[in-house]
Order: structure tokens, then sequence, then C-alpha cells
């Protein structure tokens, strides 16, 4: 699989350019300058106040720097008191391309549809650039929300999102589960497989236990010089690594009862 790599490290599968409006009154304006780019990939999304909102600025912050976006456009009225600069010094400092448009200060709705567009589409084009990269699954973070639900969900959606979890859980990835009241009612099931999934790890440690001895016993008495070579930094490494963890967790254990 492969993604687009952003400066802080994360990797998005999607290369969007996101289109915000940063008041209720540039709504308008915003939606017609996604319009002509609806199908490659721009996004409309907003915040329909008009005064600070710390919530706000909070979620059109992590929204406009999420993995997925290659670039964004602000969409100001100009008059709003929406911190638009904060949001526009958050997003440069994720070295993405931004650009702020005040429609007041543009000359009207028009002139600031037309000089949306034109924005949106040199970074359609420079975007369309980006090299990717490999991606692993446990690298993933994947959410779902609900797309309506029916008599038929419980037989054939619910499980076969559960099902996809399950893979993408066992691959390391982070799955989240939205609408979680649907989950009412589940509230035993989702105990009991909870306790099958800690009992399956905890299976898992005593099959590792079990394999050390077999290294040690390899080790002892079948390893090859070259084997051991190749092999005795990492062990030794591991066991360290280990041995660090349980002496401390034991300890944190045993000050816990005093």
């Amino acid at each position: 699989m492969q993604a687009y790599l952003r400066a802080d490290g994360r990797k998005g599968i999607r290369n969007i350019v996101v289109v915000a409006y940063l008041v209720e009154c540039a709504h308008h304006v915003a939606r017609e300058i996604v319009y002509p780019h609806r199908a490659e990939g721009v996004h409309l999304i907003g915040f329909p106040g008009c005064y600070p909102n710390e919530y706000a600025q909070t979620m059109m912050q992590r929204l406009c720097t999420h993995p997925n976006v290659g670039a964004v456009l602000l969409v100001s009225l100009g008059c709003e008191s929406f911190n638009r600069n904060q949001l526009a010094r958050a997003v440069e400092a994720s070295e993405r391309p931004v650009k702020t448009i005040g429609i007041q200060a543009t000359g009207g709705t028009r002139k600031t549809i037309a000089e949306g567009q034109d924005w949106v589409a040199q970074q359609l084009a420079a975007l369309a650039q980006t090299p990717r990269v490999e991606m692993a699954l446990s690298e993933l973070v994947v959410g779902t929300i609900c797309g309506g639900s029916d008599a038929t969900s419980g037989l054939t959606a619910n499980p076969a999102m559960g099902r996809a979890f399950d893979f993408l859980i066992d691959q390391n990835a982070a799955c989240i589960f939205e609408e979680t009241g649907e989950l009412i009612g589940m509230e035993h099931w989702m105990a009991e497989r909870a306790d099958l999934l800690a009992r399956r790890d905890l299976d898992d440690i005593h099959r590792t236990v079990d394999h050390l001895n077999l290294t040690a016993h390899w080790a002892n008495s079948k390893a090859t010089d070259a084997q051991l070579e190749d092999i005795t930094d990492r062990l030794l490494m591991a066991m360290h690594d280990l041995r660090t963890v349980l002496v401390r967790k034991k300890a944190d254990r045993m000050a816990g009862k005093d």
C-alpha cells in the first residue's frame, strides 16, 4: 500500500485539497469554489458560527492538518471573530500550502469564487506530482460512520465491518467505531470479547516463553558460530529490554501493596 508522507511523520492515503469556510456567510462562496472540482479530491468543510470558539478552532485545525489533506484554502468573509490567522499559521507550520481569501477584501462573491477556483486548480496540479511512500497496515487509522441502518445491518454490514476491523487490528492498525450507541444491549458480548482477546494475548506470551526455552536449548546444543554471531546481539538486547520492563513493573506492583 502506498501513501503520502507528511512533515510530522504521519501518512495519508489521500492527498486532497480542503476548502474551509470560517463563518456561515462564506459557506456559499466556499461551496461554489469546490463545485467544479468536486470529483477531483476537493472537500468542503467549515464552521458556521461568527464568534471565538476554542472547540471549533481545535477541530478546524485538526481537520486542516489531517494526514489525508495536502493543501488548504481558508474562505473568510473578513469580519468574523474566528481566528483565521491562528488557523493559517497552524496549517503553514505543518508544511502544507495554505491560502486565506477574504470575500470583502477580494471585492465580492464572484471575484472570490474565481480566485479560489484558480488557486485550487493550481494546488491540484501540484499535488498530482507528490511522490508516494510505502505504508504498512499497522500505520492505518480507520474510522467508521453509519451510512443509514436498516433491518439487515445487524445481519450483513455490521458483521462484515467487525470482521474487517478484526483483521486490521490483528495487523496493529487503529480502528475507531462511531455511533457507539448502536452497541446498546451488547455490553455483555463486548466484555466477553475483551476477555477472550486478553486470554489470547496471554496465550501468545506463554508460547513466547516456550520459544525462549527452545532458543536456549538451540543456542547451547545446535547453533553454529555463524548463527550465533548473526543473532546474539539482537537476542541480548530484546532480553535486556524485557527484563527492564518486567523488573520495573514488579517493583511498581510491590510498592502498591505497601
